[in-house]
C-alpha cells in the first residue's frame, strides 16, 4: 500500500459467507489485519443459536457447539441463502416469539461489527462487502434485491458507508499482493452456497488503483457450493438410513420431500413444522420396513437434522484433508449405523455438481478469450474438496494450481479493495 492512510476511514472488508464468514482491514500503517472472529481463528461459523432458557443469542462456533450439545434452543445457519428470496421478509419462530429472518441477519452483522471494532480498538463505520456474481441465478431483478438486502442488513447494523466487490475479484486482489510480476489467473471462489470465476490480469503494479475493470477479462458463477455438496452427501449416506429410495408397499419409492428438507441446511426447520410431522408420521403406510420409518421419526421428534448434517460436513472435510474414509457420527440417534464418506463415494455424489463447478470454470476462460491462464487461484471454504481440485487439475494441466487462504483470502482482498475505494 502506498499514499497517506492516516487521513482514510479504515474499511472493514466483510465477507458474509453461507457457512463461514470472515473480515480484513488495513490498519492506519498500511498492514492488513485478517480478524479474529472466532476466538483464535479468522472464519466464524455463520451461525445463531437462540438459547431458550437463558434467552441468549450465540454466535459462530459457540451456537454450533451449544445446538449440537443439545441445549435447548433454535440454530439458524445458511441465511445468505435466503437473501434475494420472499423468506427474508418472512417471520419466524425463535422460543416464545417470532423474529423476521432480515432481522436475525441484521443480529449476526451487529455481532461481527462488535468483534471487529473490538479487536481494532475503534468504531467501523465503512465496510466493503462481498458479493458472488449470482446470488440468485437467471434473476437479475433477485439478484439485485439480494445485494440490497445484504447492504441494508450492514446499515441497520450501523455502518455508514457501503461498497462492494465481488468475492472472487476480491479473491484475486488478495493474491495480487503474492505475484511478482503480470499473471492472468482464473480465480476459484468456492463458498458454502455459490461457486464463483473470475479471469483477470494481475500485476502488483496496479495494486493500488480502485478501478480494475481493464484488468477483469472474464466472470462466471454457478449457485453450487458446500451445502450443495453436504447435501448430496448427506442423501447419499445418511437419509437412505432413514429411508429415502425405500422401495415401498406396491413397488412405489417413498416420498422424497422430508429427505430434501432434512438434507438442506436452511430447510431443516420446515421439517419439524406440525404439518410436516404429520406427513411424516403418515407414511409408515409407504414402507416395507418398518424399522426405517421409526429412524426417521426418531430424527426428526429427536430434531437431529442439524446434527446429522453436521456430521456428513464433518467426515466430508476428514476424507478431503486424509484421503482416507471417515465415518459419519450417528451415536446420537442408533450407535448401530457407521455410514463412511471416501474418496469413491464422494466422486460418485458429486460427480454431476463437481462438472458443473468445473464446466463454468472452464466457460470464464473461454469468455476472456484466453486458451489458458496462467494460475488457478483456489480460495473458499470448499475449494480443499480432493475431488474438485482433481477435475480442475484434469481440466487445467497447464495452469499453476495455488491454494490459498481458504477462509481468510476473500475478505483480505475486500480489505484491500476498500483500502483504495472512494466513498
Amino acid at each position: 500500500m502506498s499514499g497517506d492512510t492516516t487521513t482514510r476511514p479504515v474499511v472493514l472488508g466483510i465477507d458474509f459467507g453461507t457457512s463461514n464468514s470472515a473480515a480484513a482491514l488495513i490498519a492506519a500503517d498500511g498492514t492488513l489485519q485478517v480478524v479474529p472472529l472466532d476466538g483464535a481463528r479468522s472464519e466464524m461459523p455463520t451461525a445463531l443459536f437462540f438459547a431458550s432458557e437463558t434467552h441468549t443469542v450465540l454466535f459462530g462456533s459457540e451456537a454450533m457447539q451449544a445446538y449440537l450439545a443439545g441445549t435447548e434452543g433454535r440454530l439458524l445457519r445458511s441465511l445468505k441463502s435466503l437473501l434475494g428470496s420472499r423468506l427474508m421478509d418472512e417471520y419466524t419462530a425463535v422460543g416464545d416469539k417470532s423474529i423476521r429472518y432480515f432481522d436475525i441477519v441484521v443480529l449476526f452483522f451487529k455481532e461481527l461489527k462488535r468483534r471487529c471494532e473490538a479487536h481494532a480498538g475503534h468504531a467501523l463505520t465503512h465496510a466493503m462487502l462481498g458479493r458472488p456474481v449470482h446470488f440468485v441465478d437467471d434473476d437479475a431483478d433477485r439478484d439485485l434485491l439480494a445485494q440490497e438486502t445484504l447492504g441494508k442488513a450492514a446499515q441497520e447494523a450501523g455502518f455508514t458507508h457501503i461498497a462492494y466487490q465481488l468475492e472472487p475479484i476480491a479473491a484475486a486482489l488478495d493474491y495480487e499482493q503474492r505475484v511478482a510480476q503480470e499473471t492472468s489467473a482464473l480465480v476459484v471462489d468456492i463458498g458454502g452456497g455459490t461457486s464463483d470465476f473470475t479471469v483477470i490480469r494481475l500485476n502488483p503494479a496496479r495494486s493500488t488503483q480502485s478501478d480494475r475493470t481493464a484488468d477483469i477479462l472474464a466472470t462466471t458463477g454457478v449457485h453450487i457450493g458446500g451445502t450443495d455438496f453436504d447435501r448430496l452427501l448427506d442423501l447419499a449416506t445418511v437419509m437412505p438410513l432413514l429411508g429415502y429410495k425405500h422401495v415401498g408397499t406396491g413397488g412405489r419409492i417413498v416420498p422424497n420431500s422430508v429427505f430434501f428438507d432434512l438434507s438442506t441446511w436452511h430447510l431443516i426447520h420446515q421439517a419439524y413444522t406440525r404439518k410436516s410431522m404429520h406427513f411424516a408420521r403418515e407414511l409408515w403406510t409407504a414402507y416395507t420396513d418398518p424399522a426405517l420409518h421409526t429412524r426417521l421419526m426418531d430424527a426428526l421428534e429427536g430434531q437431529h437434522g442439524h446434527r446429522m448434517l453436521a456430521g456428513v460436513e464433518a467426515a466430508k472435510i476428514a476424507c478431503s484433508i486424509s484421503g482416507d474414509s471417515a465415518v459419519v457420527d450417528l451415536d446420537f440417534l442408533d450407535r448401530t449405523l457407521t455410514p463412511h464418506i471416501d474418496a469413491q463415494s464422494m466422486e460418485l455424489a458429486l460427480h454431476t455438481s463437481i462438472a458443473q463447478v468445473v464446466r463454468c470454470a472452464q466457460d470464464c476462460v473461454a469468455a476472456a478469450g484466453l486458451q489458458a491462464v496462467d494460475a488457478v487461484y483456489l480460495t473458499g471454504g470448499s475449494s480443499a474438496l480432493r475431488t474438485l481440485i482433481a477435475a480442475l487439475r484434469q481440466a487445467m494441466p497447464q495452469a499453476t494450481l495455488v491454494e490459498g487462504n481458504r477462509f481468510g483470502g476473500v475478505a483480505a482482498g475486500l480489505a484491500w479493495a476498500g483500502a483504495v475505494q472512494q466513498f
